[in-house]
Order: C-alpha cells, then sequence, then structure tokens
C-alpha cells in the first residue's frame, strides 16, 4: 500500500473552499474526511494544518463558523461558505488549472527532432 502523501503547500485552502461549495457546512472532521476521501485516500490531513488553515480563511472572511451537533450528538464547530469564499474557490481553481498545466508542459515526454 502506498504511503499517504502531505497536503500541497498552498491546496489546502482550495480544498477546503470546494469541499464546503459541494457538501455545505461541514465540521473540521467531517472537511478533513472528505478531502482525504476525494483524493482517493492519498492525501493524509493533519489537524495541525487544517485548523489553521480553516482560522485564516474566516479572518479573510471566505468562511464562517457556528457551533452546533455532529452526527453523534458532540459539540462541533460547523464551517461554512461565504459570498466572498465561493468567488474565491472559483479565482483559486482557475489560478491551479493554469499552473498545472504549465508544470504539465514540463513533464511533457520531449519529442524527438
Amino acid at each position: 500500500m502506498a504511503e499517504k502523501a502531505d497536503v500541497w503547500q498552498g491546496t489546502l485552502a482550495l480544498m477546503v473552499l470546494r469541499t464546503l461549495e459541494v457538501m455545505g457546512p461541514q465540521h473540521g472532521y467531517g472537511l478533513a474526511r472528505r478531502i482525504e476521501q476525494t483524493s482517493g485516500n492519498l492525501l493524509a490531513l493533519n489537524y495541525g494544518t487544517l485548523y489553521p488553515a480553516l482560522l485564516r480563511l474566516e479572518q479573510e472572511g471566505f468562511i464562517r463558523s457556528c457551533w452546533g451537533a455532529s452526527e453523534n450528538n458532540r459539540r462541533a464547530k460547523f464551517y461554512q461558505l461565504t459570498k466572498a469564499g465561493r468567488r474565491q474557490g472559483k479565482k483559486a481553481a482557475v489560478e491551479w488549472e493554469q499552473t498545472t498545466e504549465i508544470l504539465s508542459r514540463f513533464l511533457r515526454p520531449v519529442e524527438e527532432a
């Protein structure tokens, strides 16, 4: 079985924003599990990385949080996308698509002349 990779620098915010856009409000544990599941369980999401990212996204106005009850009736903080977060998610997705297209040019085999 392959070892899980860490989340790449600069991609976690986009993964959080897109997950909240698709799934709606989620608590931290649910977000982490969904991001890992979406990666095909190839990524390992560290809570020491996730929660500071959630705090930063909230401070930037891209998400908001409120307390509620989780599926197992425990108190949990739920995160929800804001309008600004929806715009930021779309912008970041375009930027990453451009970045990966550029990188893919370097990874393609050089055609023989």
